[in-house]
């Protein structure tokens, strides 16, 4: 009797059991046609829905379908410790409970194992959906960073060329400067070219205001020590 209380139990599981094998099914075919990130996160979803179903089933039948195989053993054990021998016309009490109570026990266990490989089938389909999603994922990490990596190209022919660009002006004032001062110079009476000196002058800048933007370019690009608060 104690082991028989397990069957009602069984009967109620094998029913939602076999729902949810139909839902298992129709998931796993509609995860061969999904397409779209939208689709896989909602197939995802029935799928965890199905997977905490059965564990809140398995958490509530295990422990009884567990007593059930103990009872069921013990009264195996008492049987065979029993010793019948078979008269002809009687039925022994071994051949009553092969035939009344194993079918039983049967039962429980097939629905105890349909539970486990229920259990399986999702775990294995949850898994694939959610590799399915990761790799989606690392492909838009991917693209992200392939579009990163170009806005930094460009961005550094755009420093490159503002740098240039400043080079350039910079040069250009200093160069004034000294036009400015050779003109002073030359109207305060000391014989010189105003012109030859603007133009000697031109490169010795240029060069000194690079080598200037590319030390400030190095220095900034430097990572900042602990303690570092200012460039």
């Amino acid at each position: 009797m104690m082991a028989l209380l397990t069957l009602p139990v069984a009967r109620e599981v094998g029913a939602r059991l076999a729902s949810m094998e139909t839902a298992l099914a129709d998931a796993a075919g509609a995860s061969k046609t999904v397409a779209g990130v939208a689709e896989e996160r909602a197939l995802l979803g029935r799928l965890t829905v199905l997977s905490a179903e059965i564990e809140a089933i398995s958490s509530r039948t295990s422990y009884r379908f567990g007593a059930a195989q103990a009872y069921h053993e013990i009264v195996r054990r008492r049987i065979e410790s029993l010793r019948e021998e078979r008269i002809e016309g009687t039925q022994t009490i071994g051949d009553f409970m092969e035939r009344r109570l194993t079918p039983a026990m049967r039962t429980c266990e097939s629905v105890h194992e349909r539970q486990a490989a229920i259990a399986e089938r999702i775990a294995r389909a949850t898994g694939l959906m959610r590799t399915r999603d990761d790799l989606t994922v690392e492909e838009q990490n991917r693209d992200l960073l392939a579009s990163m990596d170009r806005r930094a190209k460009l961005q550094l022919r755009l420093q490159k060329t503002v740098e240039g660009l400043s080079t350039a002006a910079i040069t250009y004032y200093l160069v004034s400067l000294v036009g400015y001062l050779a003109r002073g110079v030359s109207d305060a009476g000391v014989a010189h070219n105003a012109d030859i000196v603007r133009a000697l002058s031109v490169p010795l800048i240029a060069i000194l205001v690079w080598q200037g933007v590319r030390r400030v370019r190095r220095h900034a690009a430097t990572p900042l020590r602990p303690g570092d608060e200012t460039l």
